[in-house]
């Protein structure tokens, strides 16, 4: 049983936190109700508020991605229809080898990240993810809406493979009559890898 002290300091220290909280939620009202948070698209996030959204974005995505299975990727036919669904949907917001994001792309807040290094932070099931169901607050959108299930995969092994593409590479499958030939073997490899390494 506690003794007198040990009641009257584990009284004060939940008094302590309930008093912290209730403080807390008082300024946040405040600073909610006032508007003070800057929301505009000129201005960027505190860099603790980037520090949380990220990883929560990260848990969050490596939850709802762990049970998609990754099907075989790196055909050349697959990667050249990516390569089309790229340029058309994605290139303005997030560039490509050797090609910066349009104006657009460059205004947004938060600002679309490169995608020529995805598979470092992504598992191809997350990447599969993120172009199916978009993601909140950053003008990512949900693909599943405007794309077959077939196309998602194609933008994801193109995208899977952009890290061994050159600029040439790059231009060369973007193209709008680039044929198979135009899909260079460490290009498919890539893809492959991307597949295989997740249990394909």
């Amino acid at each position: 049983m506690l003794s007198n002290r040990a009641r009257l300091i584990v009284k004060t220290m939940v008094l302590t936190l309930l008093g912290a909280g209730a403080t807390g939620a008082v300024i946040g009202l405040i600073v909610l109700r006032g508007g003070f948070y800057n929301i505009s698209a000129t201005e960027s996030h505190y860099p603790l508020i980037y520090t949380v959204f990220e990883e929560g974005l990260q848990y969050s995505i490596q939850n709802h991605a762990r049970d998609i299975t990754v099907p075989a990727l790196g055909a050349p036919e697959q990667l050249l229809r990516g390569a089309a669904l790229y340029r058309d949907n994605c290139l303005q917001c997030h560039g490509g080898p050797g090609v910066a994001p349009s104006k657009h792309g460059m205004s947004m807040q938060p600002v679309p990240g490169p995608l020529v290094d995805a598979d470092i932070n992504w598992e191809t099931r997350e990447l599969y993810w993120i172009t199916r169901h978009g993601i909140k607050m950053s003008g990512m959108p949900a693909w599943e809406y405007h794309l077959s299930d077939s196309d998602l995969w194609a933008v994801v092994a193109f995208v899977a493979a952009m890290p061994v593409m050159t600029p040439a590479d790059f231009k060369g499958m973007t193209a709008g009559q680039a044929g198979v030939d135009a899909v260079p073997a460490k290009v498919q490899q890539s893809a492959r890898a991307s597949s295989q390494r997740e249990g394909s």
